[in-house]
């Protein structure tokens, strides 16, 4: 279990983080939303300790991480940042490969190696093991450091918004790992997700943030109702359901009210298609 106590990271005299407590369960998928700058990426890289603490305590296990020695942290915990950007260029293999540092020293034996190999075939890289990170996609690259982080076989596995640069069926890929990595290889997955449908299809836990602190934690069904989503996004979200999962339609643009020329919930949810300026439904 990850269990996080008072934790609070200022800027300045900015708290971007304020004071948040949170114990993550072992095993599952766990996913943390909530709009920029809610500070969902700081609390990551604090858990991962990227980021000091200004005041609290995390722990993983029985690990202190503000005390422990780093090797035995990176064989407990794994990482993918938001941003990763290298200026060597490595192959998909190589850079795979880092993922068994803590493990091998750089010295890679045979365990290393299949380690290296089941995470290259867990993400569907084998035709591009060869193939140098500067001459792929961006999606193709995010698949690959996702396989490093998997070949550094930790129990926790942490990713900072693992969706970026991916198209809808390698975002559907992505989840569909994460998921069997949590169920068929009992790791304890945690993720940042701009997506709030992403988290209610695929998470078994939802941690909402705002402004540094968080909101509600819950099961998707008990984050998924409109006047949290309200709170946590700043926006008025109607909710669905759609094959027993509740889903945030937000994508149509909002109707803006004749009367008051705004999409104020009081006057405009009141009022008739026609009144809104819409086209009236014909028989």
């Amino acid at each position: 279990m990850i269990d996080i106590n008072g934790v609070t990271k200022r800027y300045g005299k900015t708290a971007v983080v304020d004071d948040v407590s949170l114990k993550l369960p072992r095993g599952g998928l766990t996913a943390i939303v909530g709009a920029n700058g809610a500070g969902k990426s700081t609390l990551l890289s604090m858990i991962a300790r990227l980021l000091v603490t200004d005041e609290g305590a995390i722990t993983i296990g029985d690990l202190d991480i503000a005390n422990c020695d780093s090797r035995e942290l990176a064989k407990r915990l794994a990482i993918l940042r938001q941003t990763n950007d290298l200026q060597s260029r490595l192959t998909v293999s190589d850079l795979v490969g880092f993922g068994r540092f803590p493990h091998s020293g750089g010295r890679l034996t045979a365990t290393d190696r299949a380690a290296i190999d089941q995470a290259i075939a867990w993400m569907n890289l084998e035709d591009l093991r060869h193939r140098f990170l500067d001459e792929m996609s961006g999606g193709q690259r995010q698949r690959a450091f996702v396989a490093m982080v998997l070949a550094q076989d930790t129990e926790y596995l942490l990713l900072d918004e693992p969706l970026n640069n991916l198209d809808v069926a390698h975002a559907h890929a992505m989840l569909t790992t994460l998921r069997r990595a949590a169920d068929e290889l009992n790791k304890t997955v945690v993720i940042v997700v701009h997506d709030i449908n992403y988290a209610s299809c695929w998470a078994d836990q939802i941690v909402a943030m705002k402004h540094g602190v968080i909101r509600a934690v819950g099961s998707p069904r008990e984050i998924m109702n409109r006047p949290l989503l309200k709170d946590v996004f700043d926006l008025d979200i109607e909710v669905v359901e759609l094959r027993g999962h509740p889903i945030a339609h937000f994508y149509l643009p909002v109707p803006i009210c004749a009367n008051c020329n705004s999409a104020n919930e009081a006057c405009c949810l009141q009022r008739t298609p026609v009144e809104l300026g819409l086209p009236a439904m014909s028989a």
